[in-house]
């Protein structure tokens, strides 16, 4: 499992999500300080992550 920081786009505090490297996918997951609903985005190639993306639904 790989820790990745990022900006949560609700309160804008920072917060850490684990992220399997061994797969690539769109879920939803719940922000761990305000509890709202993040998108979130990654994709990784040969164990790299090579894109992260976290917004608001629908956005």
């Amino acid at each position: 499992m790989l820790e990745h920081y990022f900006m949560c786009p609700h309160c804008w505090e920072e917060v850490s999500m684990l992220l399997d490297p061994s797969v690539s996918q769109t879920y939803i997951e719940d922000c761990e300080v305000c509890c709202n609903p993040i998108e979130v985005n990654v994709s990784f190639q040969d164990g790299e992550l090579t894109s992260f993306d976290a917004n608001e639904i629908g956005q």
